[in-house]
């Protein structure tokens, strides 16, 4: 491979900064939720970015975006790279985004080089990644292998009551595309890596082998209102209490499981909210993650009987929803040792590990040879207005990409041609 291939890095960084300004905060980040007016401005503006790429763009009913980029076999199955361009309500401006932007700076490379890869080179939007809106993450991804059904995925309703399937409609990305996808030869996604390994040990990339396992749950508490002064704490029926002992467990969970548990009690709301009144109702949600499968299987069943036993002790009862649930992901070998070689032919520091937030590559794994790279997140801060990745570290990443898609790209078809079929 051309020892000077390089992404233009300038140029990376003022798309991002341009897509940033859509959606903008005022005291800094970005707010795009999925199928948004703001959503419909970034899917503007990159789409428009396709299009000067001379990508053929398509739109599926869910709102997923692909640019294709012919290659010189074009009836042979496409790379793809590509992430999300969705964030959460307080997010910053790297998290998904440089997936996407850094697959365009690929395409931009090889046309200024005037190279033609011999397999098809895509670039993916997927919707709602973040999940935040509808339930679960990764929608778009999901829909897009037929792991979520069409039906469902537009069903799912937001805190307002709106589907996604009209929301999607409302911004005019409901496209014709075929769905369930096409299946690519390969897929790899550039992604900040959202925690403080990297930036902590001074690396320039994480050659990600593994996605953990998630599993997300909504409960529901009802109690009894009663005076705070006057009701005796033995007969209170108190939903409030219920969830705080439950926060405390999730918490507790995390030092008694093997593998990398995790748990987060991400949403709290308790009902009347009064300050001289014993709380009847309460939503939470608790988010549990773990490298083992067995394990995460075994706390969520030990979290059921524990909130059976508290809520049936303090006369509450309950109802519980699955939001959402993914089994852990290993990825390729052969893809991650691609990226392993290119950062080291790069001079880029690197090392081996697991991802803890879920990516759309662990859902477009499930059907081909995926992989994933990552790059330092200082202070390990996502999801935060105050997420960053010095622009060093973007570009590089960006050309550890471009390398490894050229050298999937590459890769011949089969002797017998069953790629075709």
């Amino acid at each position: 491979m051309d020892d000077d291939l390089h992404i233009d890095g300038l140029r990376l960084l003022a798309r991002l900064q341009s897509l940033g300004a859509i959606g903008a905060l005022p005291g800094g980040g970005v707010c795009r939720l999925a199928f948004s007016a703001e959503d419909q401005a970034g899917r503007a503006l990159v789409t428009g970015w396709m299009a000067e790429l001379g990508l053929q763009v398509r739109v599926d009913p869910i709102g997923n975006i692909i640019g294709r980029r012919a290659g010189r076999d074009d009836g042979l199955p496409a790379v793809m790279t590509g992430s999300h361009i969705d964030t959460v309500r307080t997010g910053g401006n790297y998290d998904g985004n440089l997936g996407v932007l850094a697959g365009l700076q690929v395409i931009e490379t090889l046309n200024a080089r005037e190279i033609t890869t011999l397999r098809p080179l895509e670039v993916a939007i997927f919707s709602n990644e973040e999940g935040c809106r509808f339930p679960p993450d990764m929608m778009g991804s999901l829909v897009y292998v037929g792991d979520l059904s069409l039906a469902e995925a537009r069903a799912i309703t937001d805190t307002a009551g709106v589907a996604a399937g009209d929301a999607c409609l409302a911004i005019g990305q409901a496209g014709g595309a075929s769905l369930p996808g096409a299946t690519p030869h390969a897929f790899v996604e550039l992604h900040i890596e959202q925690g403080p390994v990297l930036d902590a040990e001074k690396l320039d990339v994480g050659v990600v082998t593994a996605v953990q396992g998630i599993s997300w749950q909504r409960f529901f508490f009802r109690g009894v209102s009663n005076h705070a002064g006057t009701c005796p704490m033995a007969m209170r029926h108190d939903a409030g209490f219920v969830a705080a002992t439950i926060a405390c467990e999730v918490r507790a969970m995390t030092q008694r499981y093997a593998g990398a548990m995790v748990g987060t009690v991400g949403v709290l709301q308790l009902g009347p909210n009064l300050v001289n009144v014993v709380p009847n109702q309460v939503e939470m949600t608790v988010d549990l993650r773990n490298t083992d499968g067995a394990e995460l299987a075994r706390a969520e069943a030990d979290l059921d009987a524990f909130v059976t036993a508290v809520c049936g002790a303090e006369g509450v009862t309950f109802r519980k929803e699955r939001m959402a649930r993914f089994e852990p992901h290993t990825f390729d070998p052969a893809v991650a040792a691609l990226i392993t070689e290119h950062a080291g032919a790069l001079g880029l520091q690197h090392k081996p590990m697991v991802s803890g937030a879920g990516h759309d590559a662990q859902i477009i794994g499930r059907r081909c040879p995926a992989g994933m790279i990552f790059v330092p997140s200082v202070n390990g801060i996502s999801h935060n207005v105050e997420e960053h990745t010095d622009a060093h570290h973007l570009i590089a990443g960006a050309d550890v990409l471009l390398r490894t898609l050229v050298s999937l790209a590459e890769q011949p078809a089969p002797a017998t041609e069953a790629e075709r079929a």
